[in-house]
């Protein structure tokens, strides 16, 4: 007779603990055990529990390879999950096995767990069970019979109880509380409130607010945008033109044309209106950036006439808020929802579905894919869902959000997604006072340097990315669901760079679109959501009433902020659950981290001389996934 002891962890989490019956088979190399119940005295598996008990075999098994935790009903309570941490098993001869589970299990059934051992590919795994097991771990995932699935592989739907929705009196959180916003503020309401209206505000949103994505350099004006030096010679100055500026590089441009012809609904009984504008801006030797001009459509002629700093202050404000009303549609549903969240959702989705947990990249991406789809379905049952809150204070509404991703997502690219090529594309690598391009550069370049170095523990060869099934897979699921228009990756460089982009976008990038929204937008003027009138056709005809609606804002920023809250934070860079066992990997987790901390510190050095500090990108800030 040899009895083994195994030690069982549950979650920390209020919802963690089951009643239901819990039994053990221990798997090794000479045999299994009999099914055994653990059970003793009182609550075996409550929250943050470790629990202890002897399992007894009639034989040695030898070297445990899995466990099976069989999951059945006890007496008259009802079914309940159960999240379980790990499970460790010591052997009569005191060898002690890991098992990672970091999952919840739903259901009355029977889940296999492999043993906590060094990251393997498919090509590297040898015994015959553990590659049984891993083929019948990805199998049960794809099984469309099989239950559900993403609620018991990682903490995604049960964490965290949605909040009901929001009516106009709904107390909006302040930045100041230390819960959302804890260290992030950059910019506060106030200071929005106060300067709003001022041109370089207004062009320092641009740089460093929360869409930083937009702007671009412009060498030579779109037709479509007849600018004159006779319109901007008194703001360009009288020792240059600007056909020089634009040979200096110092005009920059940014492009609403994906707005163009995108439906509207209703809000508040009152019909909605959306823009397609352009706005010209000029960097001045001084680093600020400010707007030149502005067009409200993608149609020059006597109906779309051109805005300039010479207007009237009403007008020229005027214009102005027609561009942040722009800007609000496609920083929240390109920009933020399409690049940060769906995306996300899809690299969560295909790391689950086609990499198993002894996998190496699902230990690499794992941590960074937290609470992607949970966060994710409640955008979708509160946010844009029939009734939601886009059908209810979006000028889109729900039918011209569905058009808006589709053109987004027909324009989207591989190199929009990989930081250092979006910078190079759009031009504004020497753009002065660019936080976000500065701090996103050298996170992507610790982030890379991190991933780099798992990927040449686990791929020694281009022939072992390119012969590793299971890669390949997720690859073309991500082609195959997403867009990125890459079906196989072939190279060490390649993958290297396709993960650094996952991570990156899942963490780095959406902190950068994400953290700013309340202080930058709580003062409804700066980023109104809802237009009640038509663009001005004509100068001279403009009334008083600009048309923006702030009863359909409010409604919209409360909902937001109360329905989706963040779950439990982690900063970019924490691994609380072991993953990997290898030294190796350690030590590159350590070094990313020390790293991060370096960033900080010159991140934090940095703000000390600026008027507003930039703080979006600051890694402490940073979310390790897409989690709110």
């Amino acid at each position: 007779m040899a009895v083994y002891k195994v030690q069982v962890s549950t979650g920390q989490d209020s919802l963690a603990g089951t009643f239901d019956t819990i039994s053990i088979t221990l798997v090794g190399s000479h045999g299994e055990s009999p099914k055994h119940v653990l059970d003793r005295f009182g609550f075996d598996f409550q929250p943050g529990s470790v629990r202890e008990y002897k399992v007894p075999s009639e034989r040695a098994l030898g070297p445990i390879l899995l466990i099976r935790l069989h999951k059945e009903p006890y007496s008259f309570f009802p079914e309940n999950m159960w999240y379980c941490n790990t499970v460790q098993v010591t052997s009569p001869e005191g060898d002690t096995y890991r098992f990672p589970c970091y999952r919840w299990i739903q259901g009355y059934r029977t889940v296999d767990l492999s043993l906590l051992s060094p990251a393997q590919t498919p090509c590297d795994e040898s015994h015959y069970l553990l590659q049984k097991h891993r083929r019948e771990e990805l199998g049960g995932i794809l099984d469309p019979h099989s239950p559900p699935r993403p609620g018991e592989r990682t903490q995604e739907s049960w964490l965290a109880a949605p909040l009901p929705r929001s009516n106009h009196q709904t107390p909006l959180p302040s930045p100041g509380n230390g819960v959302l916003f804890k260290g992030s503020v950059c910019v506060s309401p106030e200071y929005v409130f106060e300067h709003w209206q001022e041109d370089a505000f207004f062009g320092y949103q641009y740089l460093n607010g929360f869409n930083p994505v937009l702007i671009r350099k412009c060498t030579a004006l779109p037709e479509n945008f007849p600018v004159t030096q006779e319109m901007v010679a008194g703001f360009l100055g009288e020792s240059t033109s600007l056909q020089e500026e634009l040979q200096r590089g110092s005009i920059y441009i940014a492009d609403y044309k994906l707005l163009e012809d995108i439906p509207t609904t209703k809000v508040n009984g009152h019909q909605q209106y959306i823009a397609a504008p352009l706005c010209l801006l000029h960097q001045k030797p001084s680093g600020e950036v400010v707007p030149l001009a502005i067009q409200l459509s993608q149609h020059p002629g006597p109906e779309s006439p051109i805005f300039l700093p010479s207007d009237s202050e009403w007008l020229w404000t005027l214009a102005k808020t027609w561009v942040r009303n722009s800007e609000f549609h496609l920083h929240e549903v390109t920009s933020h929802l399409l690049r940060a969240h769906l995306l996300a959702e899809v690299f969560a989705v295909a790391t689950q579905r086609q990499l198993p947990m002894c996998h190496p990249l699902y230990k690499l991406l794992i941590p960074h894919i937290r609470f992607s789809i949970h966060i994710d379905v409640l955008a979708r049952t509160f946010l844009i869902s029939p009734g939601g809150i886009f059908d209810r204070a979006i000028a889109t509404g729900r039918r011209g959000l569905a058009e808006l991703l589709r053109k987004a997502l027909e324009n989207l690219t591989y190199t929009t997604l990989c930081f250092p090529d979006d910078i190079q594309e759009r031009g504004v690598a020497s753009l002065q006072n660019y936080y976000y391009r500065d701090d996103g550069l050298k996170i992507w370049a610790a982030i890379e340097s991190f991933v780099s170095g798992i990927v040449a523990i686990y791929y020694r060869t281009s022939l072992s990315v390119q012969s590793d099934h299971e890669l390949q897979a997720w690859v073309g699921e991500i082609f195959a669901k997403g867009f990125l228009g890459r079906q196989a990756s072939g190279e060490s460089p390649e993958l290297t760079k396709y993960l650094t982009t996952v991570i990156f976008t899942c963490s780095a990038y959406h902190a950068a679109v994400n953290a700013g929204q309340f202080e930058l937008a709580a003062f409804m003027p700066n980023y109104p959501s809802s237009m009640r009138k038509p663009p001005p056709r004509n100068k001279a005809k403009v009334t008083l009433n600009p048309g923006v609606d702030p009863r359909g804002f409010s409604d919209f920023d409360a909902s937001v902020f109360t329905t989706l809250p963040i779950p439990f934070q982690r900063p970019l860079g924490t691994y609380p659950e072991e993953h990997f066992t290898e030294h190796e990997p350690k030590q590159l987790m350590a070094a990313f981290q020390d790293r991060l901390a370096e960033i900080s510190r010159e991140i934090k050095e940095r703000n000390r001389s600026l008027s507003l500090s930039y703080n979006y990108m600051y890694p402490p800030n940073i979310e390790n996934s897409t989690a709110i």
